[in-house]
């Protein structure tokens, strides 16, 4: 019966992972986007059709990112 002695203070304790949510969708996308750079630099270069699929890859990192800071946007 652990619940009959609550305190009663989680609304004014309780944390959203919101924040952290954002940080992380920023970071992501921010490094998505220097990877997708790095990546097409390096297509020019060398001419290897892998470093294709790697940009698009980081592309897609990025899209995602970008679509998660869209709906924490509007939250």
């Amino acid at each position: 019966m652990w619940l009959r002695h609550r305190e009663g203070t989680e609304p004014l304790s309780a944390r959203s992972p919101v924040r952290a949510r954002r940080i992380l969708s920023v970071i992501a996308l921010v490094a998505a986007v220097a990877a997708v750079v790095f990546c097409v630099k390096r297509l020019a270069v060398t001419g290897q059709a892998v470093w294709v699929w790697e940009a698009a890859i980081a592309g897609a990192v990025a899209v995602i990112a970008a679509i998660d800071l869209v709906v924490l946007r509007r939250r």
